[in-house]
């Protein structure tokens, strides 16, 4: 059964987080190891470092994944894709050091040109980002998109041709989000359209490299890539499709992080219905 947990903030420092995600019960965390809305993030000092790793391996977390930084464009076709391309080696290099073994990376955007172009320098980037950091660990979880304007990503088969032509390598693997899932058109509010979604990643993907899910509901309706985060069983996808998840045995050990909204029910309430729909605590 998947490990259950929720983006956390790691205000005050990174260690900070660990306190706050067993707090809430969580299994796994995901956290921003800088801030996601900047280039560069300052290096962290051997303190830091040990803090968080001491944090981490005196509590009940199982799993840490980052989040890398919202201004990553491995598709752009300009000096932003030098920049990130630097930035997500930086990130990786960061998870190393602070012992997390995992970043999701959104895949990127064609700006409004040529999608197939835009493709071909998402391998690129990858192919050297794998290339510079062949001395980490660390996996690159690509995250599937809801589709809006000219992000990659949105379906599974587009992901897959991503994987196909990089060459598979063993260190990248996909973040499958429900939210962005449904905005893209794929409907899983069933078991029926949970069993599809499944069988497609595993022909496609394969299952064993999905390292991540992402946990929301969406305010947005089937195919309209909107990519408006909700409360589980509050939006228009149901609470189905995630309540056959954490139950999947499939993807035990998987983390399934909540991007769901932090007011109302919250974090607290999320996971609550999460543990019940899993049939265990």
């Amino acid at each position: 059964m998947s490990l259950l947990g929720s983006h956390i903030s790691s205000a005050g420092g990174l260690r900070r987080a660990i306190g706050r995600a067993e707090a809430l019960g969580c299994e796994a965390m995901q956290i921003f190891t800088r801030n996601p809305l900047q280039w560069r993030g300052k290096n962290l000092t051997d303190a830091e470092l040990d803090a968080f790793r001491r944090a981490l391996l005196g509590s009940s977390i199982t799993r840490v994944i980052s989040h890398a930084s919202y201004l990553i464009n491995m598709a752009a076709e300009d000096s932003v894709r030098r920049m990130s391309v630097d930035a997500a080696i930086c990130e990786i290099e960061r998870c190393h050091q602070l012992g997390i073994d995992s970043v999701v990376i959104h895949p990127g955007s064609s700006k409004g040109g040529s999608r197939r172009d835009a493709l071909s320098r998402l391998v690129e980037s990858l192919d050297e980002i794998l290339d510079r950091t062949r001395d980490t660990t660390v996996s690159v979880l690509l995250e599937t998109m809801a589709g809006q304007g000219g992000t990659l990503g949105s379906s599974v088969d587009e992901i897959a041709s991503v994987l196909d032509r990089q060459g598979w390598d063993r260190r990248l693997g996909i973040c499958a989000d429900l939210c962005h899932l449904f905005g893209a058109g794929l409907d899983i509010r069933t078991e029926g359209g949970y069993s599809r979604l499944v069988s497609s990643l595993a022909k496609h993907v394969g299952l064993e490299r999905i390292g991540c899910w992402h946990m929301s509901d969406n305010k947005g309706t089937l195919g309209s890539s909107a990519d408006r985060h909700a409360h589980i069983g509050e939006g228009e996808i149901g609470a189905v499709p995630f309540g056959m998840l954490v139950s999947d045995e499939r993807f035990a050990d998987i983390p399934a992080i909540l991007e769901t909204p932090k007011d109302g029910i919250g974090d607290e309430g999320n996971l609550a219905l999460l543990r019940k729909l899993r049939g265990r605590p």
